[in-house]
């Protein structure tokens, strides 16, 4: 499975559950970076070094970084959806499709109801 690496604002409960699907996460929190405003390049730049893929809700500025850098392990963006679990199973589904995910950006929707 996957190796991820969810930014600060990415809801915890979905990390739980995309952990029970078996995939490696790893929070800035866990990472010891919470709290300190790091910039968005500078997540990108840990998550590359560190072979994971960012995890995030910031879906503008990560697009930009996508085209900005050359070379990143992968970046899914997803938009919010209070059902949590529905939102993990959209990125193992969206995870399994791409792979690898090496350089991609891949965006994750919730759908219309």
């Amino acid at each position: 499975m996957a190796c991820l690496y969810a930014d600060e604002q990415f809801p915890l409960e979905v990390v739980e559950y995309l952990r029970d699907l078996k995939h490696d996460v790893l929070t800035v929190q866990e990472a010891g970076k919470a709290n300190f405003k790091i910039p968005d390049d500078e997540v990108l730049t840990f998550a590359s070094n560190n072979e994971r893929v960012v995890l995030t809700l910031n879906r503008r500025d990560f697009k930009r970084l996508h085209r900005s850098f050359t070379s990143h392990a992968g970046i899914i963006i997803c938009t919010d959806d209070s059902e949590r679990s529905s939102l993990a199973a959209r990125i193992h589904t969206a995870i399994l499709a791409n792979e690898p995910l090496l350089g991609k950006l891949i965006s994750v929707v919730r759908p219309n109801k």
